[in-house]
């Protein structure tokens, strides 16, 4: 059972959001102009921001005064189906805590059969509509706040697919549990991927954090081979590095150990001078394999862990393989996940042990 991190005392105060909540606003300027937002404040010192009109992603992401994330020079833009075509999907990353690639294909552009496809998928530039927002009532003893929304993605003759979001969090605690459910509103099986793009930026991010991980193996793509030769050396994080200006960048698959039986795993990375650490906790059945994108050129100094259910090949090398998933008519599937902020002792040693 989740308990917050600390009680209050409702007797000192008459508004809930005092302590923490959920705030929804548009954005009024820029190229994010009109996209609607979810603030949530756990008041445990986690801070984040729901992307309603960008598939219910989460880009700005604080503990106290410290961003966990990498923001990109932009920061959000609106949604827009021109992003689906080739390496288009990049001018409107939101990079942030989370953005999520699929729901029917991730990697770089490709061509499966008939179909041209864009860099990971149309899910970051479709918004979703919201079911639900659900405040907590700490007066009343509950604590608990979420955010529902439904995500649409197809045409007619489809593939027709839709993703039911839930986020919550606790009053007082510091975690976000997601949970994802696909459903094939259509009439023909689909090709399925998803993968989840957590990202962490400065100051979170900074020399000699670490990333933690127990991996059975670590399959550096073939560019990454050097960075990833030494894996201990590799999990550190280096100053910014001149040789990652541009597009230039380390990525490899990990392949975490499950903890018990239902194949639960945790990544995670960890600043020891803040005392600082976020773990992402998901099961290994559901995503088999987990991405570690590293790119630490001056200024978009970031490191990724990303959970994901096939590969980022492209979904005709994938289907080549048969490492493709589907979704069949009229089915589902189902993820859950937590990304969660860690600064007891306890906690970060627990994530520093992953390394041994």
């Amino acid at each position: 059972m989740d308990t917050p991190a600390q009680p209050f005392d409702s007797s000192k105060f008459i508004h809930p959001a005092q302590v923490g909540g959920i705030e929804s606003y548009e954005i009024a300027d820029g190229g994010g102009r009109g996209v609607r937002v979810l603030c949530v404040n756990t008041g445990g010192g986690l801070r984040y921001r729901v992307l309603v009109d960008r598939g219910l992603d989460i880009d700005h992401a604080f503990h106290n005064q410290h961003s966990l994330v990498l923001l990109p020079h932009k920061g959000v833009t609106r949604a827009s189906r021109a992003y689906d075509k080739g390496l288009e999907w990049l001018k409107s990353f939101p990079i942030g805590l989370l953005t999520s690639c699929g729901p029917t294909n991730v990697g770089p552009p490709a061509t499966d059969g008939d179909e041209e496809l864009g860099l990971h998928g149309p899910h970051s530039n479709t918004p979703a509509e919201l079911e639900s927002v659900v405040q907590p009532d700490p007066r009343a003893g509950k604590l608990d706040m979420s955010i529902t929304g439904v995500v649409r993605y197809g045409g007619l003759y489809g593939p027709n697919v839709e993703l039911r979001r839930t986020i919550r969090s606790q009053l007082g605690a510091n975690w976000i549990d997601v949970s994802d459910e696909f459903f094939n509103a259509g009439n023909n099986d689909v090709p399925h991927a998803w993968l989840l793009h957590i990202n962490f930026g400065y100051p979170l991010v900074d020399e000699d954090s670490v990333l933690c991980y127990d991996a059975s193996k670590v399959e550096p793509l073939p560019d990454a081979e050097e960075r990833f030769r030494d894996v201990a050396a590799s999990k550190r994080i280096p100053a910014p590095l001149d040789a990652h200006r541009g597009p230039t960048s380390a990525v490899a698959y990990l392949f975490p150990k499950a903890t018990n039986a239902n194949g639960d795993a945790t990544v995670g990375i960890v600043n020891e001078r803040l005392g600082l650490g976020c773990a992402i906790r998901y099961n290994t059945k559901q995503f088999p394999r987990c991405g570690n994108w590293q790119h630490f050129g001056p200024h978009e100094y970031v490191t990724a862990l990303e959970p994901m259910n096939g590969t980022i090949a492209g979904r005709d090398k994938d289907r080549a393989n048969g490492a493709l998933d589907f979704i069949k008519r009229g089915g589902r599937k189902r993820y859950q996940y937590r990304i969660e902020v860690v600064t007891e002792k306890a906690g970060l040693e627990a994530l520093r042990k992953l390394n041994g």
